[in-house]
């Protein structure tokens, strides 16, 4: 743990607190900021402002600037790591397998300002012609399939494997949240940034 490249950083015989990135369940960062400010534990969670999709509103709402990821800072010692890990909605640190990956200061004080500007802000993130994923909203939430390809117009396609066979829907790419991190940490590889990939 003395690497300045490793999860924490030690000066003296102090942990430096540095942030780190937990992945969340869908829709449950503000429970684990909420969670995690009980705990007296600095977290982070950017979110912005759009238009709500459902039609019978024209309102605008708050949302998270990455879906399913919430910043947090900490030195990592053991026992608060734990209870970072322990809080509701919390599934588990983005990691590699020296452990936790840091995020810079300069990056959570770049979303700050970002976050704070009155410009639209574009995110995103490509799926890959495989990739495991889950719709998160409308009638088909729950399913879980791999990714096949845009559509277009912001919809996708996405196989759901049965009984040796497959059925393909298009659905809205919105609804479609990918399983990757969790998958990539039960297959030992190594973890992904949602800022540096």
């Amino acid at each position: 743990m003395t690497s300045p490249d490793g999860p924490a950083t030690l000066i003296g015989d102090l942990l430096v607190p540095r942030w780190y990135v937990l992945h969340t369940r869908s829709r449950f960062e503000s429970v684990v900021v909420d969670g995690l400010s009980r705990k007296q534990v600095e977290a982070y969670l950017p979110r912005i402002t759009v238009p709500s999709k459902r039609r019978d509103r024209r309102q605008m709402i708050q949302v998270p600037l990455f879906p399913g990821y919430v910043f947090v800072r900490s030195d990592l010692n053991p026992y608060q790591q734990l209870e970072i890990v322990k809080t509701v909605g919390v599934v588990r640190f983005i990691a590699s397998r020296q452990g936790p990956l840091p995020v810079g200061d300069e990056v959570i004080s770049s979303l700050r300002i970002m976050v704070t500007a009155d410009r639209q802000i574009i995110t995103g993130r490509r799926l890959r012609l495989g990739d495991r994923v889950m719709v998160v909203e409308g009638p088909m939430s729950g399913v879980v399939g791999s990714f096949v390809r845009y559509r277009g117009r912001g919809r996708v396609v996405v196989n759901i494997e049965a009984l040796g066979q497959y059925a393909a829907v298009e659905i809205d790419a919105d609804a479609v949240e990918p399983l990757a991190p969790v998958a990539a940490c039960r297959n030992g590889r190594v973890g992904h940034n949602p800022l540096t990939s």
